[in-house]
């Protein structure tokens, strides 16, 4: 790999332009993947906020579902925010009629843990692995995580709840850092495409 990795952005639905801003100033080559040859081309991939149920099914509609579970299983590094966290999940408590997850975290999440939309906010969080003080989260519908399996690891935590998490070469937050000008959780993950080789 080059040492500016290329990173896409799930760009089926939520806040794409957000996380591609995110990752360009992390330095990485991102670009938006709808597509299993788009899927291909690149060495990570973010999986952004949105609905997590919509994007369940958008992913089914442009054939993705399948490319990107066999991507995530053979190791691509792969970040999600929000409803990309309850994506990686291995299990959702209140999964919404037809949803499935993608996989890729040994972790149970529950959807919109904190709240509705009017119940959005802002918090610093300490991450593990990011250095230079609490990160500015911005919690919107979040979820949280409920449990972790033994080889997940818990990165920051959040009210007593569990808010990020790391397994291997997933990355998962509850929280959106690409909507405060804070690029360290992205420059996180761009590091760990880089050290994935791929």
């Amino acid at each position: 790999m080059s040492a500016t990795p290329v990173i896409g952005v799930l760009a089926l639905q939520g806040d794409v332009r957000e996380h591609l801003i995110a990752l360009a100033a992390a330095d990485a080559v991102a670009r938006p993947v709808r597509r299993p040859e788009e899927l291909a081309e690149v060495d990570g991939l973010v999986i952004p906020g949105g609905e997590s149920t919509t994007i369940s099914k958008l992913a089914a509609l442009f054939g993705m579902t399948e490319p990107l579970r066999e991507r995530i299983a053979a190791g691509m590094p792969v970040y999600g925010t929000c409803a990309g966290l309850i994506m990686l999940a291995d299990k959702i408590l209140d999964p919404r009629s037809g949803q499935e997850t993608l996989g890729g975290i040994d972790m149970i999440v529950r959807r919109n843990a904190f709240g509705r939309q009017n119940e959005s906010f802002e918090a610093g969080v300490d991450v593990t692995g990011v250095d230079g003080g609490p990160v500015e989260g911005v919690f919107i519908r979040a979820p949280w995580v409920e449990s972790v399996g033994a080889s997940a690891e818990v990165l920051a935590e959040y009210g007593g709840h569990i808010v990020a998490v790391r397994q291997g070469n997933a990355l998962a937050t509850s929280f959106h850092p690409e909507l405060t000008g804070d690029h360290r959780v992205h420059a996180l993950f761009v590091d760990m495409v880089r050290a994935s080789g791929r």
